[in-house]
C-alpha cells in the first residue's frame, strides 16, 4: 500500500493554516490599498475644492468603473463583483467629502 495517498489531516491542516495566513496577509494589503486610495482620493477633493471644480463628476466614477470591469476581467474575477466594490468605495469617498465640506 502506498502511503503517500494516507491522510491524516496533518498535511491538509498545514496547508489550510498557511492559505489562512496567505489570506491574512493579501487582507492587510487590501486595506493598506483603501487607506491609500481614500488618502489621494481626498487629496483631490482638496485640489477640486481649491480650484472651484465639482467634487462629483460622472463621467470620471464611469472610467473608474469601466476600468475596474476591464481589471476584473483581465485577472478574471467577475466583474460585476469588482464593480459592487468600487462603487462601495467611491460612495465613501463622496460621504467623505461631503462631511469634509
Amino acid at each position: 500500500m502506498d502511503d503517500t495517498n494516507a491522510d491524516d489531516g496533518s498535511t491538509d491542516q498545514m496547508n489550510l493554516e498557511q492559505l489562512r495566513d496567505e489570506i491574512e496577509a493579501i487582507d492587510r494589503q487590501i486595506v493598506e490599498l483603501i487607506a491609500e486610495r481614500t488618502y489621494v482620493a481626498d487629496s483631490i477633493a482638496k485640489v477640486k475644492t481649491e480650484q472651484g471644480v465639482p467634487t462629483t463628476v460622472e463621467s470620471q466614477e464611469q472610467r473608474v468603473m469601466d476600468r475596474a470591469g476591464e481589471n476584473a476581467s483581465r485577472f478574471d474575477v467577475d466583474a460585476n463583483l469588482v464593480k459592487a466594490v468600487f462603487r462601495l468605495l467611491i460612495e465613501i469617498n463622496k460621504v467623505e467629502q461631503r462631511e469634509s465640506s
